[in-house]
């Protein structure tokens, strides 16, 4: 059963602060229903949204009103290119640390440690590109 606590998070976080300084990023880390350790990304350096438009081709108008991004931790790495990219990476990296993943989707069995989840900007209040 999947679980994470803030003891996890305290381990974490002096962790994902210094990416977030290396990165020129705001952010804050939290934990949802004891299982999931979330990263919102405020503002900063890099521009991820344009990045992930760019990367993924779409065309201009299809995601004109899009001002954040919830990452796919699955396949961020064919959403994402160059600094964006080496972020996402370095930080998953740091949030999956003493995670494990025994999961089996064809016979419906998922046995994960903790779920990962990253938000660029959210709903309510978008990502802000700095530079």
């Amino acid at each position: 059963m999947a679980y994470y606590n803030q003891s996890r998070k305290k381990e974490a976080a002096p962790k994902v602060k210094a990416l977030l300084k290396k990165y020129g990023l705001k952010g804050t880390l939290s934990v949802e229903n004891h299982m999931t350790v979330v990263l919102t990304i405020s503002s900063g350096d890099l521009d991820f949204i344009s990045n992930y438009n760019e990367t993924v081709r779409l065309p201009r108008g299809d995601h004109k009103s899009a001002n954040y991004i919830s990452v796919n931790p699955y396949h961020y790495t064919s959403h994402f290119s160059g600094e964006c990219l080496n972020f996402l990476v370095e930080v998953m990296a740091v949030l999956n640390e003493g995670n494990h993943d025994n999961s089996d989707i064809q016979s419906d069995f998922f046995d994960v440690g903790f779920y990962v989840d990253i938000k660029i900007g959210k709903w309510d209040k978008p990502y802000i590109y700095t530079l």
